[in-house]
């Protein structure tokens, strides 16, 4: 009876892979390499990846140096994984592949052999500098097309051309024009263009916890973090829905993209949703709205958190605690839609004999939450997320031999650790390629000075409204965040839309979680919702109706930003506005952190017409009423919204009583 209910690992693990090949924009792509070729790539990827973990355990090489051979190993990689056509064939390389390579060691060796010599010119360039420094744009937004697609090259090139035809451009816009010589020497030589700030982090911190993140999939923690979902959560009513929620949060955790996070954990758990009972469209949904706020979820927040720090100075692990209330409040929202739907159609859970046991799981899995925690008690205790990934994953790889060798299985050994220091590598490409074209995105917004030209114009749009510059913030974060991977949205987001926010005087803090919050949701926002369509394409639904389901799940968790953006208390940070952030004790926050969870069970009760009974019209319009007044921080409206929710719990109590008396 067991088997006819649950979906077993075995019987989705040949269709993972299919299924990452078909939604995953950069898994899709990646060639099937064998022989002397398929050799030398596996030696370049384990290669990199030993590079970065021996320098992130005994110290990294000078910035530019780390960055430039980061950038190597990263764009061979591209050049060698990632065809230039989709028609391209995907089971060799060809002689253009190989050029770009020579290219790629020639122009980034360059940066990485005369350093000094580069350093002491100080941005006076000569023909070979500017020679390869235009090689080295072309380059860059060849490789970032190829692995990420064309948005972000589309992106980076208007930003260049920005540079350039500035004095012919209108009103706000229009600045003094830099020469092509300049726009090179911007982005080739300094730490300014494509050696920025975000390829640094993508070459210490993100690289790390996604080896991290490699080495535990090796170890089974996937199937694990699944297993116990369904033990926890599969016997209530939602049941399987409920199960795609905790288990997207758990992977989405670690997990650095949307669409990989909604087809890992989907293929379990849609199917079993189809069978209890859900509409595809919605099971679909379901695991594409949970698996989005994985981006957003503490420690990894799809490596967007490392890139935050640098960007703003706010230590990695005061951004992770001010990141995990909204968070929470994101799964919360979804789980309470998930809840009144499976109410309002009369669902079931699984029975608890047919589910695993959570107890025995612990017992015999448990040590493989170990890493995790050790990760998170050395980033407790000051050490840089560097070398806390550093330690953890040395920690993960000593108790995954171990456990190997007490279960006497082969589980793990050299073969599992160079298959996950080669994924962990060909995983870290898709991050480094998108940060090196970003980089060149910042740098044009430093040397023009675009970003307080933005704010200008979206404060003026908002007539200096904080409410309808937070919308036209949001509508922007959307647009911007669609089709681009994590780090990329935030990095081009925060140095775009960000500075409109702190001109009125918005929270530091509260600004960059605001845009990363709806860059993210963009994965699940129509017309460009990519984790909602791998979603769709796993349960055989329409697209675009699975993708306005996934918004509708995740609405009530649309609002929170707002909440944070003005008041701050609700991700533990005081009201200081500018760059100065000031952190306050975390019951602080747990008066607004209630009051939300109230005006999301509201909002939910609302959409979904169920509260502890189908709802009426009048009871949805005063429902919908209560959630903005809960929501909305002040303690006077909080008072009014619970009068409301408590006297329409009461009344379909009442009303619930009367119908089992007659």
């Amino acid at each position: 009876m067991k088997d006819e209910i649950l979906i077993t690992e075995s019987d989705v693990a040949m269709d993972v892979d299919q299924l990452m090949d078909q939604y995953d924009k950069e898994t899709g792509k990646l060639r099937k390499l064998k022989g002397i070729i398929g050799t030398f790539t596996m030696l370049v990827a384990i290669g990199m990846s030993i590079f970065q973990f021996v320098t992130a355990g005994f110290g990294t090489l000078l910035s530019a140096k780390q960055r430039a051979l980061h950038i190597i190993f990263a764009f061979t990689l591209g050049f060698l994984l990632y065809p230039a056509r989709e028609k391209s064939p995907k089971d060799r390389t060809t002689i253009l592949d190989f050029v770009f390579i020579i290219l790629v060691v020639f122009v980034f060796g360059y940066l990485f052999m005369f350093n000094e010599e580069i350093a002491l010119k100080a941005g006076h360039a000569n023909t070979v500098d500017l020679l390869f420094g235009g090689l080295a744009i072309l380059i860059t937004l060849e490789i970032t097309r190829r692995v990420v697609g064309p948005e972000l090259p589309i992106v980076a090139i208007v930003f260049l051309s920005y540079a350039y035809f500035g004095p012919h451009l209108p009103g706000l816009l229009a600045h003094r024009g830099y020469s092509i010589e300049r726009i090179i020497s911007h982005m080739y030589l300094g730490l300014e263009g494509i050696l920025g700030i975000p390829l640094g982090v993508s070459a210490t911190f993100v690289f790390m916890f996604i080896l991290f993140g490699a080495v535990l999939d090796k170890t089974g923690v996937g199937k694990f973090f699944i297993d116990l979902a369904f033990a926890m959560t599969g016997h209530t009513r939602s049941g399987p829905a409920m199960t795609a929620v905790v288990a997207s949060g758990f992977m989405g955790s670690i997990s650095g993209s949307s669409v990989a996070n909604t087809v890992t954990t989907g293929a379990f758990t849609i199917p079993l949703m189809k069978k209890t009972g859900y509409k595809p469209y919605f099971a679909g949904a379901v695991e594409a709205a949970a698996s989005t706020g994985g981006q957003i979820m503490p420690p990894v927040m799809g490596a967007a958190a490392f890139i935050m720090a640098e960007f703003t100075g706010i230590p990695y692990v005061k951004i992770i605690i001010a990141a995990a209330i909204p968070a929470l409040l994101y799964y919360f929202a979804v789980g309470i839609m998930v809840h009144f739907e499976a109410c309002k159609l009369g669902l079931k859970g699984l029975p608890k004999d047919k589910l695993p046991k959570a107890g025995k799981l612990l017992i015999k899995n448990g040590y493989l939450l170990i890493p995790l925690l050790i990760i998170i008690y050395f980033l407790l205790r000051g050490y840089t997320p560097l070398n806390s990934a550093f330690r953890a994953i040395v920690v993960s790889i000593g108790i995954a031999v171990i456990a190997s060798l007490v279960k006497k299985d082969k589980s793990f050994g050299f073969k599992e650790l160079a298959g996950a220091f080669e994924s962990g590598a060909k995983g870290a490409v898709g991050v480094a390629c998108a940060c090196a074209c970003a980089g060149m995105i910042v740098g044009v917004v430093t040397l023009t000075g675009l970003g307080l030209r933005i704010a200008e114009i979206i404060v003026t749009l908002a007539q200096g409204k904080l409410l309808l510059t937070l919308f036209f913030t949001m509508i922007a974060s959307i647009i911007l965040g669609m089709g681009l991977p994590t780090t990329a949205k935030y990095i081009v987001l925060a140095t775009m839309a960000v500075p409109a926010l702190l001109k009125l005087e918005v929270n530091l803090m509260a600004a960059h979680l605001f845009i990363l919050y709806f860059g993210v949701v963009a994965d699940i926002t129509p017309p460009v919702a990519l984790a909602a369509y791998a979603g769709a394409g796993i349960a055989g639904a329409n697209s675009m109706k699975t993708g306005f389901q996934a918004v509708k799940l995740a609405l009530a968790g649309f609002i929170v930003p707002y909440i944070f953006a003005m008041d701050p208390t609700l991700i533990m940070v005081k009201e200081i506005s500018g760059s100065i952030v000031s952190f306050l004790p975390v019951y602080t926050a747990i008066p607004i952190m209630l009051s939300a969870m109230l005006g999301i069970i509201c909002l939910a009760a609302a959409v979904e017409g169920y509260l502890i009974a189908p709802t009426k019209i009048y009871e949805r319009a005063l429902l919908a009423t209560s959630a903005f007044l809960l929501l909305k921080p002040g303690l006077m409206t909080d008072a009014f919204g619970l009068v409301v929710l408590v006297g329409i719990f009461l009344m379909q109590k009442f009303r619930g009583k009367k119908v089992k008396e007659a």
